[in-house]
């Protein structure tokens, strides 16, 4: 059964709830900003991703209170000073990251409230926290007010004008995501870590096209066995083996014996393993002789 709802009937907190706990996890702005008297604010918020490359620009959206229609400090701040500081949010600070959500009084400093270091920006105004693995000193190109009613968007958009990455969380010199530990937000008071146990790739070709899974043969693609994921993997090969490679793996694997379903596990492991994308394929076509 599908429950099919019009937004437009739905309480705002309900919608809110349906809407923040479906889509996630999501990355977490954590932004520093300044008024025009130079009062520094701090706050997280999830409405938030990258949105190009080349310029570097993010958007994130502080709402208005579902509660009472007011602004964000944030808001009020960028369109007074147009500059805000994006820090990046990992595991080693994400208690006092919540802490600093606290809707305290204008003019409060955060940093001071939830334990963080001020840092001093090189282009904008407002510091950056020290203990992030990642901060990104942003100019404000423009400020989008979706509507009025209480829990409407603001888009801020922002572009990146510095990058500072503290090299702990370098491998080789790239940014290691292992090393990162980033939390997302999740629904209600749920958040999620980006550990090793929860990190899973997908090799995908970039530049070619893989064979899609309309190309597999009709007995893999309507597998007992295997996942939707499974033949996903399977379509993104560029192409289907040979027979003469099918052949040579069946012999040196020894599998001449195995059955249809039995070959349709092995290449689940070695699909779910992420061992051998082509040698899990030979597998399934040598069972489709069978």
């Amino acid at each position: 059964m599908i429950k099919t709802l019009d937004p437009t009937t739905i309480p705002q907190p309900e919608l809110y709830s349906i809407l923040s706990t479906a889509v996630a996890p999501r990355p977490i702005c954590f932004a520093s900003t300044v008024d025009a008297e130079g009062n520094v604010n701090l706050s997280p918020y999830s409405f938030f991703n990258v949105f190009s490359s080349n310029p570097p620009v993010m958007v994130f959206s502080p709402t208005r209170s579902g509660r009472d229609n007011s602004l964000k400090h944030t808001h009020q701040n960028v369109v007074e000073v147009p500059e805000v500081v994006i820090n990046v949010v990992n595991h080693k600070m994400a208690e006092q990251m919540s802490l600093s959500s606290t809707a305290y009084d204008k003019g409060v400093n955060e940093f001071v409230k939830a334990g963080f270091t001020e840092v001093p920006s090189v282009k904008v105004k407002p510091p950056r926290v020290g203990e992030a693995p990642v901060s990104f000193e942003c100019s404000v190109l423009e400020v989008v007010e979706i509507a009025q009613s209480p829990g409407a968007g603001n888009l801020i958009i922002a572009q990146v004008d510095m990058i500072h990455i503290n090299e702990e969380y370098l491998t080789d010199d790239i940014l290691d995501t292992e090393k990162l530990d980033l939390v997302g937000r999740m629904g209600g008071n749920w958040y999620i870590r980006a550990i090793k146990e929860s990190l899973f790739e997908i090799p995908k070709p970039i530049r070619t096209h893989g064979i899609g899974v309309d190309s597999l043969p009709k007995g893999i693609r309507e597998s007992d066995v295997l996942t939707g994921n499974n033949l996903g993997r399977l379509g993104n090969l560029e192409q289907l083996p040979s027979t003469k490679d099918i052949q040579i793996i069946v012999d040196a694997e020894g599998i001449q014996d195995k059955s249809k379903t039995e070959l349709h596990t092995l290449a689940k492991q070695l699909l779910e393993e992420n061992v051998d994308t082509e040698k899990a394929m030979a597998f399934l076509l040598y069972g489709e002789s069978l």
